[in-house]
C-alpha cells in the first residue's frame, strides 16, 4: 500500500431528512469503505449514525493502491481476467485499511462495516452490475459484521443500481438553501438535485468524471492523474471533438440513468497532443454536467462538488463558466469531500439493517423505494443486532416509507 492519508473532521450532528424525531432509532458506530472508478485507492470513514437524520462524522483515511493492484483492477474491468485473485487482494487491502483507521484513531466498539467493493462492470440496460469484494472474508479478517452488495436489490426492482449516495446527500444538505445540486466528480460523474420540498430529489450519472482524464494523463505522461489540472491548463480544447461528444445519445435519455466507467471511451480524442487532449477531456466532463441541468425540475442556485475532480482548478473553472452559479467544493458547506462517498456507505449500511430504502424511483428508476444489502456476520459473538435474514432484499422495502 502507498502512504496513508489521514483526514480529521470535527463531528457534527445534522438533522434534516424530514423524518419525525419520534421515530425510535439507535445510532451505530460504523466504518464505510469506498473504492471508486478512479482506481486510486480505498477511502475509509468512521460515522455514528441512525441511518436517518442523526449523522456524526468522524475520522477518515485514504490508502492508495499499490501499482500491482491498480493494474490488476484495470485488467479485470469489464469482467474479464483473474477476477478471483484480484478480488481477494482487494479485500485484504480493505481489511488492512479498516485496521489502520481503528488503530490510528483509537476507535472503539465499531459495530458495522459498509463495504461497497469495486465496480468492474455496470450494464444497467442488461440488468447487470458487478462489484468485486468478498464481504464474508472482510468480516472474518476484521471481526466486524459487514454489509455488502448494495446494488443488486435495486436492479432487481428495475433500477439502474446507481447512484446510491443521494439519500446521504439529502441527509447532509439539511437546511441548506435549495434548489441545490451535489456533484460527485469521481471516475464517473453523478449529480443529486434537491428541490425546495423535503421529498424533491433527482439523481443520475451526468457523464465521464475523472476516468478519461486520468487514463489520458497516464498514457501520455506516465502520471496517474492530471495533477492540479496543469496539463489541461496548457492545452486548447478541440471543439470538433467536444461537439461530437455532446451528440452522444446518453445525453438525450431521461433520468434516472447511469453509466459504466468506459461507456464514453470511444469519445477520447485522437491525434491531439497531451495538453490539448487533457483540456478537451476536461471540457467534455464540464459540458456533460451542464447538459444535466435541462433535466432538473428547476435550476439549482448552488453546486457543491465532491470527488477527486474538485481538486482540478481547470475543471472547476470550466464548470463555473458553464453553470453560471456558484460552484464550490463541498468543504464550503462543512462536509468532508475526501470521505463523503465512504461516509455514504456507512450510512447506507445502517439503513440496510433498519430495512430503510437505499434508493428511490427518482434516484435510480426502481419501481418502488428499495432497501438492500447482504449481511456477513463476523465469526464469534455478533457485533450488530440480530436479524431474521442475512439477505436484505427489495421485498422488505415495500413496507418502508419512501421518505425515510
Amino acid at each position: 500500500m502507498g502512504p496513508v492519508l489521514y483526514h480529521n473532521h470535527r463531528s457534527a450532528t445534522i438533522d434534516g431528512t424530514g423524518v419525525s424525531a419520534s421515530v425510535p432509532a439507535r445510532s451505530r458506530r460504523v466504518i464505510g469503505l469506498m473504492s471508486g472508478t478512479s482506481l486510486d485507492g480505498v477511502d475509509a470513514a468512521f460515522l455514528i449514525t441512525d441511518g436517518r437524520g442523526q449523522i456524526a462524522p468522524g475520522p477518515a483515511i485514504t490508502v492508495p493502491y499499490e501499482a500491482a493492484l491498480k493494474e490488476g483492477l484495470r485488467r479485470i474491468l469489464g469482467g474479464r481476467g483473474p477476477i478471483a485473485e484480484v478480488e481477494r487482494a482487494l479485500t485484504h487491502v480493505h481489511a488492512e485499511t479498516v485496521r489502520l483507521l481503528i488503530e490510528r484513531h483509537e476507535l472503539e466498539s465499531v459495530e458495522l462495516i459498509g463495504f461497497h467493493g469495486h465496480t468492474i462492470l455496470h450494464r444497467p440496460e442488461e440488468g447487470r452490475t458487478w462489484q468485486i469484494g468478498d464481504g464474508g472474508l472482510l468480516a472474518q479478517l476484521t471481526g466486524i459484521d459487514v454489509v455488502a452488495d448494495f446494488r443488486s436489490a435495486d436492479m432487481a426492482a428495475g433500477g439502474e443500481g446507481a447512484p446510491l449516495a443521494p439519500l446521504y446527500h439529502r441527509a447532509l444538505a439539511g437546511k441548506l438553501p435549495r434548489p441545490i445540486a451535489v456533484l460527485n466528480l469521481g471516475g464517473v460523474a453523478n449529480v443529486t438535485w434537491l428541490g425546495t420540498g423535503a421529498d424533491e430529489i433527482l439523481a443520475f450519472d451526468t457523464g465521464p468524471g475523472n476516468a478519461l482524464i486520468d487514463d489520458w494523463a497516464l498514457a501520455h505522461t506516465g502520471r496517474a492523474i492530471d495533477e492540479g489540472g496543469a496539463l489541461a491548463a496548457r492545452g486548447r480544447i478541440d471543439e470538433t471533438a467536444l461537439e461530437r461528444f455532446l451528440a452522444h445519445p446518453y445525453f438525450e435519455r431521461l433520468p434516472p440513468k447511469s453509466l459504466d466507467r468506459d461507456d464514453f471511451a470511444a469519445c477520447v480524442p485522437v491525434g491531439l497532443g497531451a495538453a490539448d487532449g487533457a483540456a478537451t477531456l476536461a471540457a467534455m466532463t464540464a459540458a456533460s454536467v451542464a447538459e444535466a441541468v435541462r433535466h432538473f425540475p428547476s435550476p439549482p442556485r448552488r453546486w457543491l462538488v465532491t470527488g477527486g475532480g474538485r481538486h482540478n482548478p481547470v475543471l472547476m473553472a470550466m464548470l463555473a463558466q458553464r453553470l453560471g452559479v456558484p460552484v464550490e467544493p463541498v468543504e464550503q458547506a462543512g462536509w468532508a469531500g475526501d470521505a463523503l462517498e465512504a461516509q455514504a456507505f456507512a450510512y447506507l449500511a445502517v439503513r440496510a439493517l433498519e430495512r430503510l430504502p437505499l434508493s428511490l424511483p427518482s434516484t435510480t428508476g426502481a419501481r418502488v423505494p428499495v432497501s438492500g444489502g447482504r449481511l456477513h456476520r463476523a465469526p464469534g459473538p455478533a457485533r450488530s443486532e440480530a436479524m431474521a435474514d442475512a439477505v436484505l432484499d427489495a421485498n422488505d422495502a415495500d413496507d418502508q416509507p419512501g421518505s425515510g
